[in-house]
């Protein structure tokens, strides 16, 4: 969408420059993907003034002159112009002067006199068609006043990225709704441009027809077209449009093309709805007909190509045959021409499904359909259409002389209901129920007091904000995300609940994380192993062949990195999985916690300089606490054992308490005897994980505390093969019913099942519902030729039709 910055401010009057507007949009509402500064093409460009004018001796169509460019140097230039008068001043362009076409202006010689510059048209600056004569200036500035200065050009178009779901930022006053919320500036919705007054006539209405003593509507088909309204205004003169007018045009780079055209590009920019003008001389019978076309019909559009129209689509017909396709172009047979005095102005709410069929069946993109697509404000059509009225009457004269409303309004939207404790909760901050009431009324809701809630009724321009969520999203944006508290809260963003064996790990990391232990998270590899431990086929090294049988063989592999390099004191943890062989099966996967002390039991200090160092009791402290913090509210019961297992612990799984032997036997004789505390926090089952070449089915959790075994599953090579199945299915048969037969009878090869559609209505039996299923094939090893699939489906539909009396839906 190209926004121009001068054009919003006819809007929501401020201060502020183009650069910053863009990036208040960008922070609180659309991407800003750049600005285009306009007029710096003629940045180089000077006022000059001609002191003398004569004849050239060569050509009887050129001209002489004497230039005074403010260098105090008199230039002598050629000039084509027939309108050249000497103590007029005009655009020059310098030699080294480079023209919005690209031209750099030379020295050189015209027919044997020289020329130092160019005097320019207003074609050549690319300020208009005009190029008959050169633009003469109505100015005091003195000769070498940059142009710029004399023409203000110092607009600026902001190219923003607006997203299928705010089609309301599609128009200059949805973005200035936004500037103004964003700025707290007054917003105005009728444009300073507009000077005349709007006409106060009462409109015609009718619920499918309306006739006026200048013309009539009839709407055949409301579901395309629920509201149409035409404004009949008598003896324009359609002409040039104004500057101002072809300024706001130029502004977001569109073309001007006359007086009442621009008008309805005006409305269409301005208010993002689109809005069509009929020649009403060119409509037989001063009709306005929408209805589905016959067979054989054809129109010619605006781009003068014939297109020829499918019968049953619905057009915009006069009297006798179609004049325009609906909401998305005009006909060539009815446009406004030079000599066009009565105009009927078009202003509609068109079906968007309605307006994308029509435009993919011609193949036509235009703005009008662009935004008929995406939705337009259909609340307000009957005072768009007015405004319009008003701007063709200013630009090109004329009166209002008739206004017919046919159709109805859309229906009041339902509140919605906003919760503040919602909220603060979704955005981790409390705000004020007066901010909240203010924000939202700033972008046009309503809102009503409901007790501890809001009543928040969206406007009829802002199709997306339906759920509360929506409304929290407003205020948030509106705020600033960025003025967002970015801590991480106790909130989860789901309803499933954490995993028990995760809960159980983070309060046992919690634990020891207080007690001043270091976490370790090493590979589950080791160097060593027998015959209860599984040897991996392909190791990430060599040297670590093994998956390790416990977690404080990693731990002791950590400590003797520590004591290789002098450090005696540790406290170290790990939560990490273990592995046991089983025969004929994928090994026993464990989720343990271990922890390893070595060392002084607390930091030397002056009073203390050589404090105890840590030993077996330490560790059975140790292995409470872990083993209370794991499974709260289960007893713990400790049970001697042999060296150097001191005690097994017992209380949801096993654990047990001793010295780590791989470091203490080894250790330097300067350290301390190792400790070690390992507990089993469940187990992942792996009995249901497939073995390579048998089919894979879902894992079960066989153990309390267990948790479901995660398989790997190639990515297939092959493409699947997809039908869709259209049955009609009695009310008293369940889906469920249905997917079992589609499962049991799809062979092995079908690798999903989804049901997609269910549909009651028109062709569809009484008793019965129609549904829908999408059914997957894939061959692993190749692809499914369609006889196959045929096939199958032919199968499936005689089981169905044999054990549930179901048939498929005739199209």
């Amino acid at each position: 969408m190209i926004v121009s910055h001068e054009w919003l401010k006819q809007f929501v009057p401020h201060t502020r420059t183009a650069q910053d507007v863009g990036e208040a949009l960008s922070r609180h509402c659309v991407t800003l993907d750049g600005i285009e500064a306009l007029g710096t093409q003629l940045a180089s460009f000077v006022v000059a003034q001609v002191v003398e004018a004569g004849r050239h001796p060569n050509s009887d169509h050129l001209w002489v002159t004497k230039v005074d460019d403010g260098s105090g140097t008199l230039l002598e230039v050629v000039c084509g112009a027939p309108n050249v008068v000497a103590g007029t001043k005009y655009p020059f362009a310098r030699t080294g002067t480079v023209m919005p076409n690209g031209l750099k202006i030379e020295k050189r010689k015209i027919r044997g006199e020289t020329s130092n510059g160019m005097l320019c048209s207003s074609r050549e600056l690319g300020l208009g068609d005009e190029h008959d004569g050169i633009l003469a200036l109505d100015t005091e500035a003195a000769p070498g006043t940059p142009l710029l200065e004399v023409i203000p050009m110092a607009d600026a178009r902001l190219d923003l990225d607006v997203l299928p779901n705010r089609p309301d930022l599609l128009s200059h006053l949805g973005v200035a709704r936004e500037v103004a919320a964003i700025t707290g500036r007054p917003l105005s919705v009728v444009p300073v441009d507009l000077t005349g007054a709007l006409s106060t006539l009462p409109a015609i209405t009718g619920g499918q027809a309306a006739r006026g003593t200048h013309a009539s509507v009839t709407i055949d088909d409301a579901h395309s077209c629920p509201r149409y309204v035409a404004v009949i205004v008598r003896g324009v003169k359609v002409g040039p449009s104004p500057d101002w007018l072809r300024a706001r045009l130029d502004g977001i780079g569109a073309r001007s093309i006359s007086n009442v055209v621009d008008a309805t590009n005006y409305v269409l920019h301005g208010f993002g709805q689109p809005v069509h003008a009929f020649d009403l001389a060119k409509l037989s019978g001063g009709a306005i007909v929408v209805r589905p076309t016959r067979d054989g019909e054809s129109i010619v559009t605006l781009d003068g190509q014939q297109r020829a129209l499918a019968g049953g689509t619905t057009c915009i017909c006069d009297g006798a045959a179609p004049v325009a396709l609906a909401g998305v172009m005009g006909g060539r047979d009815s446009e406004v021409t030079e000599g066009t005095t009565d105009v009927l102005l078009e202003v509609a709410v068109f079906d968007a499904k309605f307006v994308r069929r029509v435009r993919k069946a011609v193949g036509l993109n235009t703005d009008a359909g662009y935004r008929y697509e995406r939705g337009i404000d259909a609340g307000n059509t009957q005072d768009v259409a007015r405004l319009a009225a008003a701007l063709i009457v200013q630009v090109a004269g004329g009166e209002v002389v008739e206004i017919l409303d046919v159709g109805s309004a859309p229906a009041p939207r339902s509140p919605v209901a906003l919760r503040p404790a919602r909220l603060a909760r979704l955005l981790g901050m409390t705000v004020d129920r007066a901010e909240i009431v203010r924000r939202l009324e700033s972008l046009g809701c309503g809102v009503a007091d409901a007790g501890d809630a809001l009543a928040v009724t969206a406007p009829t321009w802002r199709h997306d904000l339906v759920l509360e969520v929506d409304l929290i999203e407003e205020v948030a944006r509106l705020i600033g995300f960025d003025a967002l508290p970015d801590e991480l809260r106790p909130f989860r963003p789901g309803t499933a609940p954490d995993h028990p064996l995760h809960l159980a790990s983070r309060r046992v990391r919690d634990v020891l994380v207080g007690l001043g232990l270091a976490e370790t998270r090493p590979m589950p590899f080791t160097a060593t192993g027998n015959e209860h431990t599984p040897r991996v086929r392909n190791p990430l090294a060599d040297d670590e062949p093994y998956l390790r049988a416990s977690v404080l063989d990693t731990l002791a592999r950590r400590a003797e990195y520590n004591l290789s390099r002098m450090q005696g004191n540790l406290r170290l943890f790990e939560v990490g999985n273990t592995f046991t062989s089983r025969a004929s099966r994928l090994p026993l996967e464990e989720m343990r916690v271990g922890a390893l002390l070595m060392g002084a039991r607390r930091p030397a200090h002056f009073t203390d300089p050589n404090p105890p160092a840590f030993d077996i009791w330490d560790a059975k402290e140790l292995a409470d606490r872990m083993a209370s913090a794991a499974f709260p509210g289960r007893a713990v019961r400790f049970v001697a054992g042999d060296a150097p297992v001191m005690w097994q612990v017992h209380v949801e799984g096993l654990g047990r308490v001793g010295q780590v032997e791989a470091v203490s036997l080894d250790r330097p004789v300067w350290a301390s005897d190792a400790w070690g505390v390992e507990l089993t926090l469940g187990v992942l089952s792996s009995d249901d994980i497939a073995a390579p070449g048998q089919a894979a089915h879902a894992p079960a959790v066989r153990e309390s505390g267990a948790t479901r075994a995660v398989r790997y599953t190639p990515l297939p090579v092959t493409p699947a093969a997809e039908i869709d199945l259209a049955l009609l299915v009695p009310d008293g048969t369940s889906a469920a019913a249905v997917e079992t037969v589609l499962r049991e009878a799809g062979g092995e090869l079908l690798e999903q099942v989804t049901l997609f559609d269910e549909f009651r209505g028109q062709g569809i039996p009484a008793g019965v519902r129609s549904l829908a299923w999408r059914l997957t094939w894939r061959h692993p090893e190749r692809t499914l030729r369609d006889k196959e699939i045929d096939g199958r489906r032919v199968r499936l539909l005689d089981i169905l039709d044999k054990e549930l009396g179901i048939r498929p839906r005739a199209s």
